[in-house]
């Protein structure tokens, strides 16, 4: 026993080295203190304004003290629900006239501000208390929401969002891209905290529950992946739904039930028909909303289309259709929503070859190239094409241009790319323009733009109308340079609104998506008088 008692201390004595060890400890305690800073919720200084501050009247305040209780009621009027905050009322009273009274959850303090009061008056300026964390008051409000029934907590969003407070210098969103970014930003937020989806289970697949995930009408998939694993907005409990998601896939529809060369849809649309009518029958949702709290995503050109032998789901529900004409009566302005079509190549590289030239780099004015289908392009084709160096117009790209120029390379250096309809108004140039960084020219007359309910495409796009084709050139000169560079500049700020991911993140094309169908969803809530 005393051996080893001997070796043990000879070890510790001699042989460890107790200056390497010393240095060690040093890293990883300083290693975990920046730990545990970077994961506090908010800022240090704010912990350190737990306790009550008391000021004399007639002592000014230093600059510090002043910033600390400014980012304390900061936090305080950002982070309080209804009961936690402060409010500054002024007091009628002729007697009172060099007062103001600073409430306080609830409490009062005499704020003096005459010199008489000044010397008298000790306790003049209070902080407001700040939560003990973000995620308290998330919970806070979380739990309050999930306590209302769907329609109340959607009047709620409602009342929130009519008062939403200015927003200013955000960092995850670029103002000049929103209608209002004040207000997306406290629905988008409102969104996240309150929306609960639940996904039928019935259907077959592929037609149902079945997302294709590549070419141009991706989209549907996509949207379809990305909700139907996500624990946040999905809920297992109808009755604590807010909106009923049809997963229905348009192109796996045609896929299988369309036959060839038969030009008729019909089979497709009563196909969706009786499906809705078996969940009709099943469940009560349908019938006490008459679909108006049902929604669906359909990218393919028929999407549209076969909806059509069902009544309630063609005139209530709410559709994100990639056709999204105003002129047919199918799609409905302010109620459905515009989903922008995306061509996906790779599912498992989504962000391949995102990003283009700088502006000085552009040496192309204008470009298109692709098929003569539509009403459109031809007429495009003929106006331009070969006509003007500046205007590079093709139907397929020439071997020799491809040569030295590819599709995407033409994109990247160009200004502006030209995004005709096809058969349908809508076109994957659009989404692929904003990929490339390039400032999109959308031909297509009655064509709702993706995303319109919050999106100003105004400032970063140009809208042709289609009688304007051989004023083309002349409208985009008339862009200067100053203007373009503000558009283009907010072309790359949006791209990351129209990226897929494979796990959705924050504002991307998913939560976009979704944000709409949401936003369609609050429309249809009548404010009580």
């Amino acid at each position: 026993m005393y051996r080893w008692w001997h070796k043990i201390l000879i070890f510790l004595l001699f042989r460890l080295n107790w200056r390497r060890l010393f240095f060690v400890g040093v890293i990883f305690t300083t290693a975990g203190i920046f730990l545990i800073l970077a994961s506090l919720p908010y800022p240090l200084t704010l912990w350190n304004l737990s306790p009550s501050l008391k000021y004399l009247a007639h002592q000014p305040l230093d600059r510090t003290t002043v910033f600390i209780y400014k980012t304390a009621l900061r936090a305080s009027d950002k982070l309080a629900t209804s009961n936690v905050g402060t409010k500054v009322v002024s007091l009628k009273n002729a007697a009172e006239t060099n007062q103001s009274k600073i409430v306080i959850d609830g409490e009062t303090v005499l704020n003096a501000t005459s010199d008489e009061n000044m010397e008298t008056k000790e306790k003049v300026l209070t902080k407001p208390r700040v939560p003990s964390t973000y995620k308290t008051l998330t919970h806070s409000s979380l739990r309050y929401t999930e306590s209302l029934k769907p329609g109340e907590a959607l009047l709620y969003a409602k009342k929130e969002i009519e008062k939403a407070s200015i927003v200013k210098n955000d960092r995850n969103l670029h103002a000049p891209l929103f209608h209002n970014v004040s207000s997306f930003k406290r629905s988008y937020e409102l969104m996240e905290l309150i929306l609960k989806v639940y996904i039928y289970r019935e259907g077959r697949r592929p037609i149902f529950h079945q997302p294709y995930l590549r070419g141009i009408y991706a989209s549907e998939g996509w949207f379809m992946k990305s909700l139907k694993f996500n624990k946040k907005f999905v809920t297992n409990d109808p009755e604590k739904a807010h909106l009923f998601y049809l997963p229905y896939s348009a192109r796996q529809s045609a896929l299988a039930l369309y036959v060839p060369n038969s030009h008729n849809l019909k089979p497709l649309s009563i196909y969706i028909r009786d499906y809705v009518n078996m969940l009709a029958a099943k469940y009560p949702f349908w019938n006490r909303s008459h679909g108006s709290d049902h929604f669906l995503a359909a990218c393919h050109d028929w999407g549209s289309y076969t909806l059509t032998e069902h009544k309630e789901l063609k005139e209530h529900s709410i559709k994100a259709l990639c056709n999204a004409d105003s002129s047919e009566g199918i799609f409905i302005p302010g109620k459905d929503v515009s989903l922008p079509e995306t061509k996906l190549r790779n599912p498992k590289n989504l962000h391949r070859n995102l990003g283009g030239r700088r502006v000085s780099e552009r040496h192309i004015l204008a470009f298109f190239a692709g098929k003569m289908h539509g009403r459109v392009r031809p007429i495009l084709r003929k106006t331009w094409s070969g006509k003007d160096n500046d205007m590079r117009i093709y139907g397929s790209i020439p071997i020799r241009v491809s040569k030295t120029l590819s599709y995407a390379e033409h994109m990247k250096s160009s200004k502006f790319c030209i995004c005709p309809m096809g058969y349908e108004v809508n076109s994957p140039r659009i989404v692929e323009a904003i990929y490339y960084e390039c400032v999109p020219v959308i031909i297509a007359d009655n064509f709702v733009l993706p995303l319109s309910d919050v999106l100003n495409w105004s400032s970063f796009s140009v809208v042709v109308p289609e009688k304007d084709i051989p004023k083309l050139k002349e409208i985009l000169l008339a862009i200067t340079l100053r203007q373009y560079e503000e558009m283009q500049t907010n072309v790359r700020m949006l791209q990351k609104h129209f990226l897929w991911n494979h796990i959705p993140t924050k504002y991307d094309m998913f939560h976009m998506i979704l944000h709409s169908i949401w936003v369609s969803r609050l429309n249809q809530i009548q404010m009580p008088e």
